[in-house]
């Protein structure tokens, strides 16, 4: 009978955990624990990591899992090269659920990037008003640019202020649609979008806005993760696990 992991956090996470619930599957979705009051699911639910490659091992092994699925977002880079290990060490079946990426469209005005750093880099120059699109787990690297007004969006208040010294800060809870996105960029005077390429259609309001508006978006580019089974549906998930699930790449 089949144990399924799921880490998640992401909207494709979610979809998967109401689908084994519905099948009456056992399964259990983890999460990091970034959000104060992650979003309730049907199935049962952890919250924080487990330790590195070797906790992961140790809660595989005592909670009998068979399938380990990796919804996480796709730039938990350190956290989804850690399941590949684990789900090896183990020797049980894994794959990553994933969001395909974001391409540019005509209308885009697009400056990719390969990481924050590059990001910080880009805006170099004189003040703008900027739109950190990022979460808050980078925003403070931004303030060797502290000629911009930052205008910030956060899922939860954070204890601690950021480190910015011109921001404004919106704490908002998606999904976010491309006409309130838009609304909210005219009314800050945005110039300069700066956001990664998380994928999907979960996150792409701002880039609607955007490219409405013909704003620069400075973008982000996913970390490159070691090769492995992925698909980009939760039912694809479900028949990998009905089929005889690959431990393979």
């Amino acid at each position: 009978m089949s144990n399924i992991l799921v880490l998640g956090g992401t909207t494709e996470a979610s979809a998967l955990a109401a689908m084994l619930a519905a099948r009456g599957d056992e399964a259990v979705l983890s999460y990091a624990g970034r959000v104060a009051s992650p979003k309730v699911q049907p199935i049962p639910m952890r919250i924080g990591g487990f330790g590195g490659v070797e906790g992961l091992v140790t809660y595989l092994s005592d909670h009998g899992v068979t399938h380990l699925v990796d919804a996480t977002h796709p730039f938990a880079a350190r956290m989804s090269a850690n399941t590949l290990l684990a789900a090896e060490h183990a020797g049980i079946a894994h794959i990553a659920l994933t969001r395909p990426a974001w391409v540019p469209v005509a209308g885009d005005r697009w400056t990719r990037v390969a990481d924050i750093d590059a990001a910080v880099a880009a805006l170099a120059g004189p003040p703008q008003r900027v739109m950190l699109a990022l979460g808050r787990l980078h925003v403070d690297a931004f303030a060797v640019q502290p000629q911009h007004a930052y205008l910030l969006r956060f899922v939860d208040t954070p204890d601690h202020p950021p480190g910015l010294p011109r921001h404004h800060l919106v704490v908002d809870r998606g999904p976010f649609d491309a006409e309130g996105d838009r609304r909210l960029m005219e009314a800050h005077g945005i110039e300069v979008v700066v956001c990664k390429n998380a994928g999907g259609t979960g996150a792409d309001a701002k880039l609607h806005a955007a490219r409405a508006l013909g704003l620069q978006v400075i973008m982000i580019d996913r970390p490159v993760l070691p090769a492995r089974l992925e698909v980009h549906a939760p039912a694809a998930v479900l028949r990998w696990i009905d089929h005889g699930a690959d431990r393979g790449v």
